[in-house]
């Protein structure tokens, strides 16, 4: 009897990319939540802390750097 071969299943990336693909994901997702908050409960309240640092820099910064590696992910050469 003949042993049909099937044929194996090639992955469009290597484990790296993985890798990388779910670091970027996981970094841009860290600065959605950084993002997140400031508001007030009250709607005729104004409230300053919408506009701190960390939603106005360092959270668009961090989601910046998770698309690069994203990107990185992608056109990295697999082995």
């Amino acid at each position: 009897m003949e042993k049909e071969t099937k044929p194996k299943a090639d992955f469009l990336f290597g484990k790296d990319n993985y890798k990388f693909l779910l670091i970027g994901i996981a970094v841009i997702a860290l600065g959605f939540l950084l993002m997140s908050g400031g508001g007030s409960d009250d709607p005729k309240v104004f409230n300053e802390e919408i506009f701190n640092f960390r939603r106005i820099k360092l959270a668009p910064t961090v989601v910046f750097i998770g698309f690069g590696i994203v990107i990185y992910s992608i056109f990295k050469k697999s082995k």
